[in-house]
């Protein structure tokens, strides 16, 4: 939820567009991974997010569930966790030595590092 706060506040948007925002880059990262996909379906309640995986994402949650212990909504809760707090620099930063400027790719007025 910080990271949803976070976002909006920067973009000045409510707390459920912003919510809406980042569950669906989120989760369109994490399919996008795994399956391929394009596209995700998900509903918003207020703080909750209910996902519909595709079946190569089910079976991904699955595998990676039963060798940590946890369930496979707690797994991708994880990794969708991870994806929201991606995107909070400006949603355009890289990793370092990538090809985008900013704090994680070099310089904005230089050239990448």
């Amino acid at each position: 939820m910080a990271a949803v706060d976070e976002w909006g506040d920067e973009r000045m948007t409510d707390a459920e567009s912003a919510m809406e925002t980042k569950a669906e880059q989120a989760l369109l990262e994490v399919e996008h991974l795994v399956s391929g996909a394009d596209e995700v379906e998900f509903e918003v309640e207020g703080t909750t997010v209910r996902h519909h995986p595709t079946d190569d994402l089910r079976e991904f949650l699955d595998d990676q569930a039963a060798g940590t212990g946890l369930d496979p909504e707690q797994v991708l809760k994880l990794h969708v966790d991870l994806y929201a707090r991606v995107f909070l620099d400006g949603d355009t930063a890289g990793p370092p030595g990538g090809p985008m400027g900013g704090p994680a790719g070099g310089p904005p007025d230089g050239p990448p590092t």
